[in-house]
């Protein structure tokens, strides 16, 4: 078993037991909020993707950087993994978020600076795959793909400032947000085991699309080394024709 197999399967056991455990932490052990009630719960998943998805995107930022700097496929790698698992984790937040608005405020959406920024933000990351599939030679397209995904981080901030710099219907942070902020003890503890449980998950989702990457580079320069040594593949030869008379010949003669 190779070191990056056996690296995944501990990675996604760990990952597995951390989220299980938080999933009782969150149902079990967080208290009940005294004006949401249990549909305040969903809060512990939808604030840890959001916080997650700013660490994929800063990563597919700085591979993005190592690669211009570097130009080693492996940075390549690593943004592309890191922009897809960011990807999934902000599709997690925008479906939880109206799920948890909806009877919260009386509305499933509206275009506020913090929604309309995150709507931007995964519209920005599904451009970059778009990006990726559009242009076909590898080298031109990682150097696109990195100069996007630096240039499409410049919204991580935005989102995460959003609630800061305008009035919103979002609610203000419980982490950080200033003076009348803050969490009861046992949901901070439950908000930030649940968080290293999604990071976990991210780190298994990130793992095995860089695997993958790695898996089609190897396969592109395989293709290379056969085209380069004169085709693809072995030639292959017409068969011989049989001696006439022998088994399997072909009988031309009518009147044998």
């Amino acid at each position: 078993m190779s070191a990056h197999r056996t690296l995944g399967t501990v990675l996604r056991l760990i990952a597995a037991a951390w989220m299980a455990a938080a999933g009782y932490a969150i149902f079990f052990i967080a208290p009940d909020e005294s004006t949401m009630h249990d549909i305040q719960r969903i809060f512990y998943i939808h604030v840890t993707s959001a916080w997650t998805a700013g660490i994929a995107f800063s990563v597919v930022a700085l591979a993005g950087v190592l690669y211009l700097i570097r130009r080693k496929p492996q940075d390549e790698w690593l943004g592309v993994a890191a922009a897809e698992a960011g990807l999934a984790l902000t599709t997690v937040v925008l479906i939880t978020g109206p799920i948890w608005a909806h009877p919260v405020w009386g509305i499933w959406w509206t275009w506020d600076a913090r929604l309309t920024s995150t709507f931007v933000l995964w519209l920005m990351y599904i451009a970059y795959l778009l990006i990726r599939d559009l242009v076909e030679d590898p080298s031109r397209r990682a150097v696109v793909s990195a100069a996007y995904g630096i240039f499409a981080f410049a919204d991580v901030p935005i989102v995460f400032m959003a609630i800061r710099w305008w009035r919103t219907q979002h609610p203000q942070p419980v982490i950080g947000g200033g003076e009348g902020s803050g969490l009861d003890p046992t949901m901070r503890a439950v908000l930030f085991f649940t968080w290293g449980a999604v990071i976990a998950l991210f780190a298994v989702m990130t793992h095995a699309r860089y695997r993958l990457e790695a898996v089609r580079y190897q396969t592109h320069l395989l293709q290379q080394e056969s085209e380069d040594r004169g085709g693809e593949g072995v030639p292959v030869r017409a068969p011989r024709r049989p001696p006439a008379g022998a088994p399997g010949a072909m009988i031309t003669d009518p009147e044998r």
